[in-house]
């Protein structure tokens, strides 16, 4: 398996409704459900090397941890094949002496001096997935460090979580990254973060991967859509503008605005075009969107955002539809319709 690497709201007028969560789901009850994540600390395991124990270090960490490990140091790292420990420990003794390297080692314990909170969080949302698609693996969590490389990748069998992009939206490393990571992309380096990313990375990429078929921007719609409905449902504690990485203000003016941004939509027949040059910009991460809004304060990934709403919709008109089943609805239009969605 290949190193895989890798971000209608409804009101409740009846007070029955009050027994049920806002967005009209009944909350289910995990509890039952044998899954408890516990993170390994790659990162601390770091700490032990130095010059004179690399070969074995190497030794054991290549025993220990297997893929990751591997895809660590050749893909992450890039200080080379475990397998060459001569070469690989040439590069490893020049990366541990650096004053980057162990800046950087000493903001990530800083910041993070447990990972309980991530736990008990990916362990809720694991347990809701394992809920809703009981044949699901839970992978291996593991924490690192690799000089801002990658933040969750997903190997065989684990799920690595790059604690360097995480740091929080103040860090001092982040500003000399501007050139690769601007602002409002490394605004979303936060803890809180982690679970809802990580929860993302595994369902785009075991759980429901996209169909290479999928050109259309109603296509493209839907299926985010139907991502972020599987992170609501099983994250119902984490905030909707958390899940999609909106700020607060994009999130309000996209509430705002939906309305509108559907009719922009309709108007500029934008949900069958399949010219991804034409229709990225209402799906890729940006500052904001283009030709929507003024003075550049409009939200970005608006087909997203209203793809989520669309499927929302559908299941809200359609209660006796299981996550499996929304699933295996390969036609977009059948969500679509099904929705009747019409701006809000």
């Amino acid at each position: 398996m290949m190193l895989k690497i890798y971000p209608l709201q409804i009101y409740c007028f009846f007070l029955i409704i009050a027994l049920v969560s806002c967005k009209g789901e009944s909350r289910v009850d995990v509890s039952h459900i044998d899954v408890d994540i516990s993170i390994e600390r790659f990162d601390r395991a770091l700490d032990s090397l130095h010059v004179d124990n690399i070969f074995q270090k190497n030794r054991e960490w290549l025993d220990h941890y297997g893929f990751f490990y591997t895809d660590y140091m050749q893909h992450m790292l890039e200080a080379g094949n475990p397998m060459d420990s001569v070469r690989l420990a040439t590069v490893l003794k020049q990366v541990i002496a650096t004053d980057d390297f162990k800046a950087l080692k000493k903001s990530v314990y800083e910041t993070f001096p447990d990972m309980e909170a991530q736990e008990a969080g990916l362990t809720d949302a694991f347990r809701h997935l394992k809920y809703y698609f009981p044949e699901i693996v839970i992978p291996h969590f593991i924490a690192f460090f690799s000089g801002f490389a990658v933040q969750t990748p997903i190997g065989e069998g684990y799920l690595g979580i790059g604690l360097d992009m995480f740091l929080g939206a103040d860090s001092k490393f982040y500003p000399a990254l501007r050139e690769s990571i601007p602002y409002y992309i490394s605004q979303r380096f936060t803890p809180e973060n982690i679970v809802p990313r990580v929860v993302e990375g595994y369902i785009r990429e075991e759980l429901y991967p996209q169909d290479e078929l999928d050109v259309s921007l109603l296509q493209h719609m839907v299926y985010h859509g139907k991502v972020l409905y599987l992170m609501e449902r099983t994250m119902p504690d984490v905030a909707d503008s958390l899940k999609i990485g909106y700020t607060s203000q994009q999130w309000d003016w996209a509430n705002r605005f939906e309305r509108d941004v559907w009719a922009w939509f309709l108007q500029e027949n934008l949900l069958f075009e399949a010219d991804y040059n034409r229709i990225q910009k209402y799906l890729g991460e940006a500052p904001f969107t283009p030709e929507l809004g003024e003075r550049n304060e409009s939200a970005p990934k608006l087909g997203v955002y209203i793809g989520w709403k669309i499927v929302r919709q559908y299941m809200e008109r359609h209660p006796e539809t299981t996550l499996e089943e929304l699933l295996r609805i390969t036609d977009a239009q059948v969500v679509l319709d099904g929705a009747r969605y019409r701006g809000k």
